[in-house]
């Protein structure tokens, strides 16, 4: 009696073990989220008091389901640990910042907007510019950029400068 006990448990505990792989297996696409990494940083002083940051990046979507921007932040994180938010800038202001600013360089990417697709298994070369109520020193001694993608069923996705 002992014997067979201890064999169908084994039995059970076996098929169990096989289930919950399968399970995680199909499952392994439907975590949604973004991979990815900056390509290049540029900042610019604005006046005394203020700057701006651009960051090219590119954005990969691992997962099996669509990524649909519905914000997108910039966030420096300074030597001393504090965190401020840029205030995004909008793609027509960013062209404009683009001529005016010619310390800036070239326009490579379209700004990552609001309502923007990531398509399934894709990725994307994009760009944000930034305004911070900082000078560009502050800015060049930032310990990271952080830039942060809220999709728009709640996912927020962070991906640091390196």
């Amino acid at each position: 009696m002992r014997k067979n006990f201890l064999a169908a448990f084994a039995i059970g505990i076996g098929a169990i073990a096989v289930i919950v792989t399968g399970i995680l297996y199909m499952q392994r696409g439907a975590r949604v989220g973004l991979t990815g990494n900056f390509l290049k940083v540029r900042t610019a002083p604005l006046d005394e008091n203020s700057s701006v940051a651009v960051v090219d990046f590119r954005i990969n979507n691992p997962s099996n389901v669509r990524f649909v921007v519905r914000t997108v932040t910039l966030v420096l994180d300074d030597p001393d640990g504090n965190r401020y938010d840029g205030q995004t800038v909008a793609e027509t202001d960013a062209r404009r910042l683009f001529e005016f600013l010619p310390l800036l360089g070239q326009k490579f990417n379209e700004t990552l907007v609001t309502n923007d697709t990531i398509p399934v298994r894709g990725a994307a070369d994009k760009m944000i510019a930034a305004r911070f109520d900082a000078p560009e020193s502050r800015l060049d001694k930032r310990r990271r950029f952080i830039l942060k993608i809220e999709d728009v069923d709640g996912p927020i996705t962070e991906i640091p400068e390196k």
